[in-house]
């Protein structure tokens, strides 16, 4: 099934002057589930660039700090591919492992030595010499935007991080960062599905259109409970989707949910946690699916469980 109809998932612009990104992105915190030896991870990759996409989603953390060193591993095997993807890697947190026994408990870290510190050991687990994209993983109660401010310079004049953004910060929480910054903010990743649409209310995207950025989305389809949730609601709109798919010749509801977030007019970008090339062929195929403006409506207040105001 895999990119039977060779569908090439489109590039897109996060902000002016921003990195380039594939419209959709694979998020590899599960990739040490997938138990993939390099050979297999080096072909994963190749079938993921054949459907055009060319970003990958990290986090030192994810996999318990492995992840970044397990996909690294294929990168060193075929160099060529580093000029062929963007990286995305996160930090911040520290998390309790038995990798690091002086983390007593989970806590926030947006130091300018710890920062750097994780940049530098994300570049040894990629053996690479920089990051496309380096973001703030969640919003620390004791940041201090002048200290990111330095490790941000410090990052980008030496050449290893090329492009700054953040994670999961409120409206209020980037504008007070990217007012002390002289480097802008690209993105905002942020929760956002047909499960949660709270960023279309809260100010995430308002802030978005404000900046001229594009947000992206972390559990686009709910972590699963868009299929599996047994509420009311979910049910309502897994009927919705339904109804819709049959008006579009069939197309699979997990399709129109991706649908519904690049129907946006900011260009969210969705991250998909799957592996599974099969699903994420599938996906790719939401790029085409068109909806309409009533649809999409009809749509979101299904969600929502109400009719909108």
């Amino acid at each position: 099934m895999i990119n039977e109809n060779n569908i090439t998932i489109p590039a897109v612009q996060l902000a002016k002057g921003g990195p380039y990104v594939s419209r959709i992105v694979s998020g590899m915190m599960r990739l040490m589930d997938w138990e993939m030896d390099t050979i297999e991870l080096l072909k994963w990759i190749q079938a993921c660039l054949d459907l055009g996409i060319t970003t990958f989603d990290h986090a030192d953390l994810y996999g318990d700090y492995t992840c970044e060193k397990i996909f690294g591993e294929a990168l060193i095997k075929d160099p060529s591919l580093r000029q062929r993807i963007q990286l995305i890697s996160k930090c911040g947190i520290k998390l309790v492992s038995k990798y690091y026994p002086n983390h007593k408990i989970k806590h926030y870290d947006t130091t300018p030595n710890h920062i750097v510190a994780s940049v530098e050991n994300s570049l040894r687990c990629f053996h690479t010499t920089y990051l496309d994209l380096l973001l703030i993983h969640r919003p620390d109660p004791l940041i201090n935007a002048d200290e990111i401010a330095e490790a941000f310079e410090r990052l980008k004049s030496s050449g290893k991080v090329l492009h700054f953004g953040v994670s999961n910060f409120s409206p209020s929480q980037f504008e007070a960062l990217a007012s002390r910054l002289d480097i802008p903010l690209v993105t905002n990743q942020v929760e956002f599905s047909l499960i949660n649409t709270d960023s279309l209310e809260n100010g995430d995207f308002d802030l978005c259109q404000k900046w001229q950025i594009s947000a992206m989305a972390w559990s686009p389809l709910g972590g699963g409970a868009l299929f599996h949730a047994d509420n009311r609601r979910a049910g309502q709109l897994r009927q919705t989707l339904s109804n819709i798919s049959e008006s579009l010749g069939g197309v699979g509801i997990d399709q129109l949910a991706i649908a519904w977030i690049l129907m946006h007019p900011n260009h969210i970008v969705p991250i998909l946690g799957t592996l599974n090339l099969d699903r994420l062929s599938a996906m790719a195929e939401a790029i085409k699916i068109q909806l309409s403006r009533e649809q999409w409506f009809e749509i979101w207040s299904s969600a929502i469980g109400k009719e909108i105001p």
